[in-house]
């Protein structure tokens, strides 16, 4: 039975994520406070107690959810796991790429977090608050969102951001360009096209001062090739060798998360079974709904943990 192990994106995050694996587990605690460390702050403290809105910036945000995450992989770990031997690949989405490649030991942990940090931090100041907009379109065809981003881009930038699948696309970019093109895609059958609470337009091409900071932040930092293969966000495909990962990380900033191509090139590549590991399960509910013949089980408490170690070790 193939593996695969996915790790989330923002959106995912929660007020107490991570307090229970750290009342449980020495291995998480270890996690946190290095991650506390790396970033000269109390981070854990914002993850275990909030407030939510101080949470939900991007820049605390991301390396709180890689922290979850990888909290999960040490305890795994620690209880036997060798990720090379039962893992056959990893993905994660947007931001969750990079707790894939810190598991897939490319980057230490203090350098994901400290990296995270300065993507959260590049993508809000990229664009100023109320210029950019994200939007979902539900129930279009992949075919008529380009399209629509298409005709709206003569207002502005417009792009597809998220190819979340389950019917679920997201648009980013100027805002009255993506207001025009939510409604067109309502006008051409949309289900609902629903202007997101976002800071920014990610994934867009207003992302790129964000995308020139990445690329030297990552130039700086240490690297090695994954253990297992990265199946890119912007390719939907394997990738291998850290040379490459890194420019990919850099495109992902103003590409496209193609999520749905994602977990469809698993399941025709053999995997059968994709554990979510980390806050929340929106991955695993993504997965059954692009394809019902792959098990999605998501692993983000300690009882989780117990069932996840009994499963892979079996």
């Amino acid at each position: 039975m193939t593996i695969a192990f996915t790790f989330p994106g923002q959106g995912s995050q929660a007020v107490g994520m991570g307090k229970d694996l750290a009342e449980n587990f020495a291995e998480a605690r270890a996690v946190f406070q290095e991650v506390d460390e790396a970033l000269g702050e109390k981070l854990s403290h914002v993850m275990f107690n909030g407030p939510e809105d101080t949470l939900t910036l991007t820049a605390n945000a991301q390396p709180a959810l890689m922290a979850v995450s990888i909290a999960i992989i040490r305890i795994l770990q620690a209880k036997g796991l060798d990720l090379k031997s039962k893992v056959a690949y990893v993905a994660g989405h947007s931001l969750g790429e990079y707790s894939a490649l810190c598991a897939a030991g490319t980057f230490s942990l203090a350098d994901t977090a400290r990296l995270l940090r300065i993507r959260g931090n590049a993508m809000q100041a990229a664009v100023p608050v109320g210029v950019g907009a994200m939007a979902a379109i539900i129930g279009l065809e992949h075919a008529d969102v380009i399209a629509v981003c298409q005709e709206a881009a003569a207002t502005g930038a417009c792009q597809i951001a998220n190819d979340n699948g389950g019917g679920q696309i997201v648009i980013s970019g100027e805002k009255a360009a993506v207001e025009k093109a939510a409604g067109l895609a309502t006008d051409k059958g949309a289900k609902r096209a629903i202007l997101l609470p976002v800071s920014a337009p990610f994934h867009s091409k207003l992302m790129a001062p964000a995308a020139e900071a990445m690329r030297e932040a990552l130039a700086k930092v240490a690297k090695s090739d994954p253990v297992v293969p990265l199946i890119a966000n912007v390719r939907a495909a394997p990738v291998t060798t850290a040379d490459e990962i890194v420019n990919l990380l850099v495109e992902q900033v103003t590409g496209q998360v193609r999520w749905r191509e994602t977990v469809e090139w698993f399941a025709g590549n053999g995997v059968a079974t994709l554990y979510e590991l980390g806050s929340g399960k929106v991955l695993t509910g993504l997965a059954r709904r692009i394809d019902k013949t792959i098990n999605g089980i998501s692993v983000n408490g300690p009882a989780d943990i117990d069932a996840a170690v009994a499963a892979l070790m079996a």
